[in-house]
């Protein structure tokens, strides 16, 4: 028996099944996810023995993730906007195919040890990778009601680093050596601080994710026997997918998307710098040697993991349950505090105490995992649920490309601005960059927020 989903309160009620054949759609979708973070993340572990064998420097990896990060928000535009067509079935499985693809070439015949070379399979990775999230937004925005999204926003964030876990402890040992048998074939020995195996190991998982995914998602809740379950407030017709015309014109004059986008560039600017800058700063900043498997570097790696989880499940469930679905008040706050952590962090570093030593460790540390509370906290509500509030079921995949596009546009210029800094100034230099863009996306909430008071009165 199928039936249309009430809310009492804030409590949804749904027809027997209907919250396991979910959970498993989530489920599988955000396996998938965290494979592509697999894929994009042993990138920053490679850093120091791409510098050691070809001579690069901090610098040279930022720019690298520049155009790895233009890429994917270009791709995030186009592909998002083709999402809304194919469906985020298709989206997701076209982007996982590519991203291994990728990560093979990067890990067999990037023996020419260019930056051209870097940078071409950087490009390629970064446009496929752009696939995943437009893709995994929109066909969760045909299983959530909007009061349920801020939460599920958290899960997002949740298998986001799960992703990001599994690289952080497979790469060090992976960088540390080791032999595997391989029976009939012979031995594979790899040798301590081979980085191209970062990116041989990985795909695997992203293959074993993908197949599951193709039998296990539907995109809709009337595709797996639930019709009617969900109602869709931006469009309850039957269906998710529209033309390119319709979701592009809908979404691009969308009075509410930019503010969300400027946004979410003050989110990849701080996110992208904290994550991907992380390991080298710990390398060169702190004196950390990666082939000795440091046991509290990689600690602080996985707190900044969890403080990313607590603060994803912490902010959208807040925003759906205290504030009704309205992400721009949580957002706001989370903005103004991070801009907080990381003023005290440029004080304590330019102050001299986060030096090689244990106290710097400790205190290097206890910012990067201060900051990845705040800036995973507003990742998950502006950029997942804010794009299904703003698209529905139908156009989300376009709405997230279009905010998501902005926080990889974000990254793009943080990062060139830092290995400007970098050059110049030393890491001294790191931490008031990603202030300026802290600030930056309280303001645009704290916009939005007056914007959407006004629309609510009528007012322009």
């Amino acid at each position: 028996m199928t039936t249309t989903s009430t809310v009492q309160g804030l409590i949804a009620h749904y027809p027997k099944g209907f919250r396991a054949r979910r959970g498993l759609n989530w489920f599988s979708l955000g396996l998938m996810y965290a494979s592509y973070y697999m894929c994009r993340y042993n990138f920053r572990f490679a850093g120091p023995g791409m510098n050691e064998e070809f001579g690069f420097r901090a610098t040279d990896l930022a720019n690298l993730w520049v155009l790895w990060s233009l890429a994917y928000g270009t791709g995030q535009l186009v592909n998002g906007l083709f999402s809304d067509r194919i469906g985020g079935k298709w989206s997701m499985l076209i982007g996982a195919i590519g991203t291994i693809v990728c990560n093979f070439i990067f890990g067999f015949s990037s023996f020419v040890g260019t930056f051209s070379t870097f940078a071409l399979i950087a490009l390629m990775n970064g446009w496929f990778q752009s696939y995943g999230a437009p893709g995994m937004i929109k066909i969760n925005a045909a299983w959530f009601q909007r009061t349920e999204r801020g939460t599920f926003a958290g899960i997002f964030g949740i298998m986001i680093q799960l992703g990001q876990l599994a690289i952080n402890t497979l790469a060090p040992f992976l960088l540390a050596g080791f032999t595997l048998s391989l029976w009939a074939i012979g031995t594979w020995v790899v040798e301590p601080g081979d980085w191209r195996v970062l990116f041989i190991i990985p795909p695997f998982v992203t293959v074993a994710a993908a197949i599951f995914m193709f039998f296990a998602v539907k995109e809709e809740p009337a595709a797996a026997g639930y019709p009617n379950v969900i109602e869709d407030e931006i469009d309850n017709s039957i269906g998710t997918r529209v033309s390119l015309k319709e979701s592009f014109a809908k979404i691009f004059t969308h009075p509410l998307v930019w503010f969300y986008a400027i946004a979410y560039a003050s989110t990849g600017a701080v996110r992208h710098s904290s994550d991907q800058l992380s390991v080298m700063f710990f390398t060169e900043q702190l004196g950390i040697n990666w082939r000795a498997k440091p046991i509290a570097v990689l600690l602080i790696m996985n707190l900044m993991t969890a403080a990313a989880v607590v603060g994803s499940i912490a902010a959208g469930f807040i925003s759906d349950k205290f504030f009704k679905g309205h992400r721009s008040p949580v957002a706001m706050v989370l903005y103004f505090t991070e801009a907080v952590v990381l003023t005290a962090a440029a004080a304590v570093m330019l102050a001299g105490f986060i030096q090689p030593g244990t106290l710097g460790i400790f205190l290097g540390g206890l910012f990067l995992v201060l900051t990845s509370l705040t800036v995973n906290s507003t990742h998950s509500i502006v950029g997942a649920a804010a794009p299904m509030d703003i698209g529905g079921k139908k156009m989300a995949g376009f709405a997230a490309g279009v905010i998501d596009s902005f926080q990889y546009y974000g990254s793009a210029v943080c990062l060139f601005i830092t290995g400007i800094v970098l050059k110049k100034y030393g890491w001294a230099g790191w931490y008031p960059v990603m202030i300026s863009f802290a600030l930056m996306g309280g303001f645009a909430m704290l916009m939005l927020t007056r914007k959407q008071k006004r629309m609510a009165s009528g007012e322009a």
